[in-house]
């Protein structure tokens, strides 16, 4: 982060990084006027994900009835409003009466909440996600990390149909990668995972338009499932890691 001090006292202003920034002295009253000489670089995160695929379907023509987000000052909600999509904030079950009526798809890119049944049963292909695991192997909310912790050489993301179960649901798309030597899951999220996502997102959503319904079941008999590495309660059901 930037250090923001005041051009005339030199008083520190503020820390941060910026594009445009318009801030008054409280000390001396000047009125500092900055522009950064390139926007900062947005790396992917988690939140990167849902940003990215709400500008995928704005981009691809589609009709977004409304975005669900955890926090109103995210960068997901701040593209919503932006937009001019509808913003509801659900904290942590998204339940049937947060859903419009005659929606298609819910799309869970890394929504740390929990989707209930009749929540999916309103939309016509119910409610997709993303695991960054070779799903039925690493079922549960650190799966990149086990990955690495148990030295695998490679592992992949998997678009899937959420049901009630945790990262149980028919498999709509899959892609693999490397774990390169000193990888981190951060590292492996952004350079490999986070992008995959989107494209798998992508990839069902065209062939939903060509009346393709991918769906294949996860086979019980290789399905792995690892514990968090941090404690956590869900919300009211098993936590969709998409």
């Amino acid at each position: 982060m930037e250090v923001i001090r005041c051009g005339n006292c030199r008083k520190k202003l503020a820390e941060g990084t910026y594009t445009a920034l318009a801030i008054k002295c409280p000390r001396c009253g000047a009125l500092n006027q900055l522009r950064a000489s390139s926007p900062p670089q947005e790396r992917p995160g988690q939140k990167w994900l849902a940003t990215e695929l709400l500008r995928m379907c704005l981009a691809r023509g589609d009709d977004v009835a409304a975005v669900s987000v955890q926090r109103l000052d995210d960068r997901l909600a701040a593209l919503a409003m932006a937009e001019d999509v509808p913003v509801c904030q659900v904290q942590r079950r998204l339940t049937a009466e947060w859903v419009p009526h005659d929606v298609d798809v819910i799309l869970c890119a890394h929504a740390h909440v929990f989707i209930s049944a009749e929540a999916r049963a309103k939309a016509r292909f119910g409610a997709l996600g993303f695991h960054p695991s070779l799903l039925p192997r690493h079922r549960g909310r650190d799966a990149t990390r086990w990955a690495i912790h148990m030295g695998e050489h490679m592992t992949g993301g998997t678009a899937y149909w959420l049901d009630d179960g945790a990262d149980t649901g028919p498999i709509a798309a899959q892609d693999w990668c490397w774990i390169r030597p000193g990888d981190t899951p951060e590292t492996l999220w952004r350079r490999d995972l986070a992008p995959m996502g989107l494209r798998l997102f992508g990839e069902v959503l065209q062939k939903l338009e060509r009346g393709e319904n991918p769906r294949t079941p996860q086979d019980a008999g290789l399905a792995t499932w690892e514990p968090s590495f941090t404690s956590g309660t869900l919300g009211g059901g098993s936590l969709p890691n998409a």
